[in-house]
């Protein structure tokens, strides 16, 4: 109302009585016209509506009057009871929210009647090409699939709809005059993407641009028609360490190697690396700035692959593998570091030149010979493990020779420049030089600490020693150790404990120059530089099985993002995590009987849920299902690439107007704190997703695409998000209220949605919303990858029947009202959560949920008196504050509470009892109980306690005078005995109290005659109370 010019204010007024509640429908198409109608501001007679503008005072007053008017008790009392008996009836958990347009309708028009499209979505161009041509639904569903292999405009065609396209420019234009205004309203959005309903999974593929059928994926053929699955378990040797820096869950296996001297946790000169980060080196926590999996320390060497451990598809079960290492006898085995280098996987590089590759650190095991033998120690322990092996029926997808020995430290890794990766392998190598002159003939690996196998068995700790080898069921899950058939001799242990004794400084002292050659496979000599200007903002699909191309100045990369969590929790033997949704079961897109699939590229499986114990041996993730929708980069404000800011930033041709934007520049990240403040201010609609087709994309890997629909709240929320928290590029920087910005965030400030995937969209942008599935999987076959599609779309084209215009994902217990947005830190770990219209935020973390903060609310005026704002928390708290007696009952809880009841019901129940008791001695004849209660609470005891003290107090006094008086002759035998007693008893003590010491025959003699004397006294006074009475009598 603040926006409309003075004419136009009492319009917004004019709303009658009736309809007051819908006036937010009616007061937003008002605000349109008068947008419209701004231009020609100067032509407008203010003075017109003058007219007007009394008759809707009247209006106001004649609404006044009828609210301020008092109703019969009657009505009242009527309208309590409907509402006693309607509000347990639609008192239901919201799981989902579809759109309904009658209620819409019902508001604009004001309950008349018009023909509402038998309740259809009121979504996008369909419905309005439906309500201009209502047979055009239907000649789209008749045409043949040859000819719906849709082109990009064919739902544009036609002249309504051409006019409808241009009404859309229009509002386009006179939306970008107002850029000041950051936010926009975006709680009318009641859905989304009902424009393609009527296309199947497969037409929808289609219309991507993608291939859902041919299934033309790298298969897998492992040589033996008996082994139909690969797999990833082996036996190896473990370089394990903790260190603050990394997961304080790692295990500390090898104390020779100090493993995180070879990394580069600091990105000195690494640029970025798949999500998995260092695979060595202590792993990763999970507030990382990184945001890489909070995975722990995996290094270790193969020495043997076992490969499946499916027996039915020719794998060996974990029983075989143990007895098979049970009988075979081995000394302990010595390691030799070589270099590190560069090469491997990888190398899908970019536009630029900027290579990606592996970081490895080759080892070599050092031969021993024990007593003048012919064939060395780890030759005849390969060939006596693999008679044991055969011995056990050892499946045969086990290798049939041993594993070159290395260390896989990182994949997917991107250096800044070739001479960052150069200074990076000569300091790396300078540390692996050390270690050889330390070790010049290989060390024993072990270590003095404990440790429980497999991670997180309570107490199952062992001595770990040295000289072991493990098996590993993935790499990240070490099941069980196997102690070598000796121990250390002295010079072995001196050398195993040479590092952890604190003997090394020596060596680093004197080891200056490097005498091996550590180049590697990819190692040509080529001289290349990362240019972070040839970024753009399609890089925000990013393959997360390789590393970033990062934006300029911006020194560290980042996994944390902004997206919707999906991953549910799963009534099988799945790993699983909370349930944050329960509309879609995405458990039916996953082939855990390893039907069509054969294993993956990565060590990663099925990311919505591994199964323990699977036969491929992927490390078993929980599920982590979500659609990212904004990558925001490290959380390290203070990681700036400093050579960007120096070559191009320059003091001395930096201009004065410009000193805004290099302070700008001079931010790395952003932190949680400041992301969390920003998000928190965005006003975002309910966000609706609906499942558009399953695929595998350019990488290989599996996708489930969401439509991506411009125009829905998933898609303004994307525009928001890159106006206040994009980077600058071309031209268009972000702000927002908090004034807190990122250089890392993989996408632009001038970015929107409408750019994005789809085809609505331009295919330019960053956003398309996509769950992965799986990483690079191998499936047996072409026909089979094709099987699994078709599979998978199937379900697709069932959840697009049920939810034909999206759904607003969530639970009973996490975001009822459904749509909310997430912030993780990684794929692993939901952070914190927004709730829809700036509805209140709480932190989401491990499974469990703190209670929603204070939200940036109320957002209508009039505050918390505004009932739009009772849903808000601070509101709710101050609406509904309990009483402080009903803090004080909850506190005490349910055995707190049961006591308190016993207590004060045993209390009521004594004080009955007492009162039917008194009342039982004390009742006069034929007095109630009643009568006797209110005629024992009634009279007066204060005045008859002192009557009694008195008469109590003069009856004694009477009774010694008397006593005095009348034996007046008995009182001086009394003294004279006394005194002859304490005459006798003055003469010794002993004789009046007889020790301990004395006899017992004394002692009972005395006893008789203690008992003698106290007789004669009581005759004595018995009788002198006799003659008392008497004499009292008689006076």
């Amino acid at each position: 109302r603040q926006l409309l010019p003075a004419p136009f204010r009492c319009h917004a007024k004019s709303i009658p009585c009736n309809a007051r509640r819908r006036s937010i429908f009616i007061s937003r198409s008002i605000v349109s016209v008068v947008i419209i109608s701004n231009r020609e501001r100067s032509s407008i007679n203010l003075t017109q509506n003058v007219p007007y503008c009394k008759m809707v005072a009247k209006q106001r007053r004649r609404c006044a009057n009828k609210q301020t008017t008092s109703r019969p008790m009657i009505s009242s009392l009527a309208s309590a009871v409907l509402i006693l008996i309607g509000v347990p009836m639609f008192q239901t958990g919201v799981q989902a929210r579809l759109a309904d347009r009658s209620r819409v309708i019902h508001a604009r028009t004001n309950g008349a009647s018009r023909r509402d499209k038998n309740n259809l979505p009121i979504e996008g161009a369909a419905y309005r090409m439906g309500v201009s041509n209502p047979d055009y639904l239907n000649e789209i569903k008749q045409e043949p699939t040859s000819t719906r292999k849709l082109k990009k405009n064919s739902v544009t065609t036609g002249s309504s709809t051409l006019r409808k396209r241009n009404e859309l420019d229009i509002n386009e234009q006179i939306n970008d005059s107002f850029n000041n205004q950051v936010h926009r309203n975006l709680g009318q959005l009641s859905g989304c993407c009902s424009t393609n309903s009527a296309y199947s999974a497969d037409e929808m593929c289609a219309l991507y641009n993608e291939d859902c059928e041919s299934g033309e994926t790298p298969s897998h053929d492992s040589g033996d028609e008996s082994c139909t699955q690969d797999g990833l378990s082996f036996i190896g040797i473990s370089f394990s360490v903790n260190v603050a820096s990394g997961n304080a869950y790692s295990y500390q296996l090898c104390d020779q190697f100090p493993m995180e001297n070879i990394i580069d946790r600091n990105y000195q000169w690494v640029m970025s690396m798949d999500e998995d980060g260092w695979l060595v080196g202590g792993g990763y926590k999970s507030f990382d700035y990184s945001g890489k999996m909070p995975y722990i320390d995996s290094s270790h060497t193969e020495l043997l692959r076992v490969g499946s451990m499916d027996v039915e598809k020719g794998g060996t079960s974990i029983d075989q593998v143990y007895a098979a290492m049970e009988s075979v006898y081995f000394a302990p085995i010595y390691i030799f570091p070589e270099k590190v280098k560069g090469g491997g996987g990888g190398g899908s590089g970019d536009g630029d030149g900027t290579p990606s590759g592996d970081v490895t650190l080759g080892v070599s095991v050092v031969e021993t010979y024990t007593d003048n033998n012919n064939y060395g120690d780890y030759e005849t322990f390969l060939d006596n493990l693999f008679n044991a092996m055969s011995a056990v029926s050892a499946g045969s997808c086990m290798d049939d020779k041993d594993t070159d020995p290395h260390v896989s430290m990182a994949r997917g890794v991107k250096f800044k420049s070739s001479d960052h990766s150069a200074g990076y392998y000569y300091a790396v190598n300078l540390e692996i030089a050390v270690w050889q002159a330390m070790y010049p003939k290989g060390v024993i690996i072990g270590s003095s600490g404990y440790a429980s196998f497999p991670a997180g068995s309570r107490g199952n700790k062992q001595y770990v020693g040295y000289g072991n080898l493990y098996f590993f069921f993935d790499r990240a899950n070490i099941t069980k150790a196997f102690r070598p058939g000796r121990d250390l001799s002295d010079d072995e242990a001196s050398y195993s404990t040479l590092y952890s004794k604190g003997y090394s400084s020596s060596y680093y002292q004197s080891t200056t120059e490097i005498g091996f050659d550590y180049a590697g496979s990819h190692d040509n000599g080529a001289e290349w530089e990362h240019n972070p200007y040839s970024w753009n903002a399609k890089m925000a699909m990013h393959d997360m099985t390789d590393g970033w191309d990062l934006p300029p100045n911006c020194g560290q990369e980042g996994e944390t993002f902004l997206g919707i969590p999906l991953s549910r929790r799963s009534g099988s033997s799945l790993i699983d995590t909370s349930t944050f949704q329960e509309q879609f079961d995405f458990s039916v897109l996953m082939d855990t009987n390893y039907t069509y699939v054969t294993a993956f590229g990565t060590n990663h499986g099925w990311l919505i849920g591994e199964v323990i114990g699977n036969g491929v041996g992927s490390i078993v993730d929980k599920d982590t299902a979500h659609i990212p929708l904004f990558y925001t980069g490290t959380t390290n404000p203070d990681k700036v690439s400093i050579s960007d800011l120096s070559s191009n930033c320059p003091s001395s041709v930096l201009p004065s107007n410009h000193i805004f934007y290099f302070l700008f520049s001079l931010q790395g990240g952003i932190s949680l704190s400041d992301l969390i403040a920003v998000v928190k201010k965005i006003q975002f609609g309910t966000l609706y997703v609906k499942p558009a087709f399953v695929f595998i994309d350019d990488d290989g890997h599996i996708k489930l695409q969401f439509e991506a629909d411009a125009n829905s709240a998933i898609g303004y929320l994307y525009d928001s998000l890159c106006k206040e928290l994009g980077i600058s590029w071309n031209y268009d920087t972000p702000y927002n209220s908090k004034g807190v910005y990122t250089n890392c965030a993989m996408h632009a400030a001038g970015d929107r949605a409408k750019y994005g995937c789809g085809n609505e969209n331009s295919n330019q942008g960053g956003f398309c919303p996509q769950m992965t599935i799986a990483y690079a999987p191998r499936f047996n076959s072409e026909d089979d990858a094709a099987a699994y599609l078709a599979k998978c779309n199937s379900y697709i084209d069932y959840w697009r029947s049920l939810y034909p215009s999206g759904v607003a994902v969530g639970t009973d217990n996490f975001c009822p009202g459904g749509g909310c947005l997430g912030l993780f830190l990684n794929r692993y770990d939901l952070f914190y959560v927004f709730k829809p219209d700036l509805g209140g935020s709480w932190v989401e973390y491990g499974g469990a949920s703190m209670a929603p903060t204070i939200s940036p609310a109320p957002t209508w005026e009039g505050g918390c008196d505004e009932p739009r704002n009772f849903h808000l928390d601070r509101c709710m708290r101050k609406k509904m504050r309990p009483r402080a007696t009903a803090v004080v009952w909850d506190s005490l809880g349910t055995v707190g509470q049961f006591s308190l009841f016993m207590l004060v019901f045993m209390s009521a129940t004594l004080s009955v009892s007492i009162f039917l008791a008194r009342a039982r001695k004390r009742r006069r004849p034929g007095e109630s109980y009643i009568d006797f209660f209110i005629r024992d609470a009634t009279k007066k005891r204060n005045g008859k306690k002192k009557k009694k003290k008195k008469i109590r107090k003069k009856s004694k006094l009477t009774r010694d005078l008397e006593k005095a008086m009348l034996d007046g002759e008995e009182k001086p035998k009394r003294a004279r005995s006394k005194s002859a007693s304490r005459a006798k008893g003055g003469r010794s003590k002993s004789r009046e109290r007889p020790s301990r010491s004395k006899s017992q025959t004394r002692k009972s003699s005395n006893t008789k005659s203690s008992n003698a004397k106290s007789s004669n006294t009581k005759s004595k006074s018995s009788k002198s109370r006799s003659k008392s009475k008497t004499r009292q009598q008689l006076v």
